[in-house]
């Protein structure tokens, strides 16, 4: 019955060839869109509650999902349609129908390469979800996967195009490997580089990393195949060529921070012309810092011992040893901060002088806090600094400070008092 329909139909548009075939094209264009509605309402929501059951699932990643991958597959179909019911519309030129195949193929295989660039991009968005996904980053492996796969496919649609055999074109780019590795040096390079980043761990999201020669110093956002993106800490973002990380040298501040310790290295610039000799009242009157008492008993314990057994050798006094207001200074100094509960007590504590230079004399405090954040760094250093520079002149001693250029006041007054005195 229904061939006996199609015979009609096809005497009555003998006459006019051209209708059938335009005919034909409109079945074969409605048979793609069906075929297209179909795929996306009935075989890919099946699909989605599949993947609801994975570790893909969630309501942001089948958002991505759908946006991302679905749409692309599905567009495969209606183009299979297409490439498979061409060949029987009737009335077409072949050279027509080779032209709409071949087309059909390289929007195929565009698709699906399209497809597996996103489903790629969620597959780092769900590696990233593990919690030790910033130490060995795999954002740089999927790009090069992306562009092998890319030079494939543009191998195939050229292949497709002029209608040559994939495999005759991809031995005959064999003559070009030089010119290619020349084109993808850099590629290669950070290919290379990314390994090495990821095997020994040098540089992981998160890290604060200090790299002067291209100007970054700030915290490492992103991983990439050719870059390194870092978030500077004025919010300007840096980046670095990946292999800038295996040639040039930068400074990783994760082992302080792993450390639970942060370096405190800075020095009291002291005058010299303070530093004394204390008497025995003034020592006496020492002991009213409770941290140095032991330290001023066994000094003036081996003091005594030292100048006793010079005046049984008949020396001079001038022979004795007495304590010094910047020797107990610095006793004091290192006991203030061996009690101070913002101070690493494991790690390592000194307070020591440095070879005097004309800005004073360095007495440098070398200790770790027990916070590694910067607020809270800062905070206890400027605290320690604060009350060692308010406590100097309980010990008689000066900070070193240059003159103010700042014009100094002259009492005329006294001056003329002077004068006639002077003249007479």
């Amino acid at each position: 019955m229904q061939e006996h329909h199609l015979e009609t139909l096809r005497a009555a548009l003998a006459p006019y060839p051209w209708a059938y075939t335009l005919g034909a094209i409109l079945v074969l264009l409605l048979a793609s869109w069906l075929a297209n509605w179909l795929t996306k309402r009935v075989l890919l929501r099946g699909i989605q509650r599949a993947l609801r059951a994975t570790s893909l699932g969630g309501a942001s990643h089948d958002h991505n999902v759908k946006l991302r991958v679905i749409p692309r597959l599905a567009n495969v179909v209606p183009a299979l349609v297409i490439a498979a019911g061409i060949v029987v519309v009737p009335g077409l030129p072949p050279q027509v129908v080779t032209v709409v195949r071949a087309l059909c193929q390289v929007f195929i295989v565009l698709t699906v390469a399209l497809s597996v660039s996103r489903a790629l991009d969620l597959v780092n968005e769900v590696y990233e979800r593990r919690p030790g996904a910033r130490d060995k980053p795999i954002k740089g492996y999927l790009q090069v996967a992306k562009i092998v796969m890319f030079a494939l496919v543009a191998i195939s649609v050229v292949a497709t195009l002029v209608g040559a055999q994939f495999l005759h074109i991809l031995t005959g780019l064999g003559a070009m490997t030089a010119v290619l590795m020349l084109i993808f040096q850099d590629t290669i390079l950070s290919l290379v580089a990314s390994v090495q980043i990821s095997n020994d761990g040098r540089v992981r999201i998160g890290d604060w990393i200090e790299m002067p020669s291209q100007n970054a110093d700030g915290d490492v956002i992103d991983i990439a195949l050719h870059t390194v993106t870092v978030q500077n800490w004025d919010k300007t973002i840096t980046t670095i060529p990946t292999k800038k990380l295996i040639s040039d040298s930068f400074k990783n501040w994760r082992g302080m921070s792993e450390s639970g310790g942060r370096r405190i290295k800075r020095a009291l610039y002291l005058d010299q012309q303070s530093v004394r000799f204390l008497d025995d009242d003034e020592v006496a009157r020492m002991h009213r810092f409770m941290l140095i008492d032991n330290y001023l008993d066994a000094k003036v314990g081996e003091l005594r011992d030292w100048n006793a057994g010079l005046a049984e050798r008949g020396a001079e006094p001038v022979n004795r040893r007495r304590v010094t207001n910047l020797g107990t200074f610095r006793a004091y100094m290192e006991q203030y901060l061996r009690h101070h509960p913002r101070i690493h007590r494991q790690m390592t504590l000194l307070v020591r002088q440095l070879q005097p230079t004309a800005e004073g004399l360095p007495l440098e405090i070398y200790c770790f806090t027990n916070d590694v954040r910067w607020e809270a760094y800062e905070a206890i250093q400027s605290d320690i600094f604060d009350h060692l520079l308010a406590i100097l002149p309980e010990f008689g001693l000066r900070a070193f400070q240059r003159r103010s250029d700042a014009p100094l006041e002259v009492n005329l007054h006294r001056f003329d008092e002077v004068r006639p005195r002077d003249a007479a």
